[in-house]
């Protein structure tokens, strides 16, 4: 798992996303449909999201909404990012990533 800066400090709304927002974080993952670690980091943002009250799982086709893949300079799938409840970016990852970094990364939303 990578993590890059940029969109970090970003503000995404609900019709950004085309979902609404978890109450205390937002765990976005960008998809392609090809993309095999891409099933997996469903399911580990998944997990996490069910373990952690107020936390929402929105997923994303890369291909479908690119004008925000290329606002956010996404790169490649899965890209993850995690957003505080107002929103804002504050962890950014590209990879699969693992059960424990996403619960870190959630640490500093919540």
């Amino acid at each position: 798992m990578r993590v890059r800066g940029h969109s970090e400090g970003e503000r995404l709304a609900a019709a950004d996303l085309g979902a609404e927002l978890g109450v205390r974080a937002t765990l976005v993952q960008f998809s392609s449909a090809f993309c095999a670690p891409c099933r997996a980091t469903r399911r580990v943002l998944a997990e996490v999201a069910a373990l952690v009250p107020g936390v929402a799982h929105v997923e994303i086709d890369a291909e479908a909404r690119l004008e925000l893949v290329r606002a956010l300079d996404i790169v490649s799938t899965p890209t993850v990012l995690v957003l505080d409840a107002a929103g804002r970016v504050v962890r950014r990852a590209a990879g699969q990533p693992r059960k424990a970094d996403v619960i870190a990364a959630l640490g500093e939303a919540v």
